[in-house]
């Protein structure tokens, strides 16, 4: 064997070699740091809406929050609001703030006593059951429970 090509076969095995561990010393943590949102957690949370002290039972009460919500590295944080609902200051229904027809804001009409959507002139109960007008459905409600004197709820996938 001719021993200049035993050392230039050995040189180039050796670059290789060195140039194929220098590759996988980058592509390992870079692809880590690009594939990590796959491998995180779902965060299944409850958001709080406040003291139950200060809903006053019999009149539904509007309460904003913040849903905070990862999308891949960036934090997002949406404000939102819920109507709030309860007979005797223990139980209570929280309400998504859209009407179940086309989406719309509505508001709660204090003479009346009814939830009215001014969209499609749609009217909703304190139960949040259709009285009249176009919605398929009554109002969309969300999960709650009460902590240490707290009302929270749990967020809906995409935001509340």
């Amino acid at each position: 064997m001719d021993p200049e090509n035993s050392r230039r076969d050995f040189l180039k095995k050796s670059i290789f070699l060195l140039g194929g561990l220098m590759a996988v010393g980058v592509a390992v943590p870079g692809g880590t740091y690009f594939l990590s949102p796959l491998w995180r957690k779902g965060e299944e949370g409850w958001l709080e809406l406040g003291e139950i002290s200060k809903i006053l039972p019999g009149e539904p009460v509007k309460v904003d929050y913040a849903q905070r919500r990862r999308d891949g590295w960036a934090t997002i944080e949406e404000k939102s609001s819920a109507w709030v609902v309860t007979d005797d200051g223990k139980k209570f229904t929280v309400f998504d703030p859209h009407c179940t027809h086309l989406g719309c804001p509505y508001h709660w009409d204090t003479a009346k006593k009814k939830f009215l959507c001014p969209c499609h002139n749609a009217t909703f109960g304190m139960d949040g059951q259709v009285i009249s007008g176009p919605p398929p459905r009554p109002l969309d409600q969300f999960t709650t429970k009460v902590v240490g004197g707290k009302l929270l709820i749990k967020p809906r996938s995409g935001g509340a």
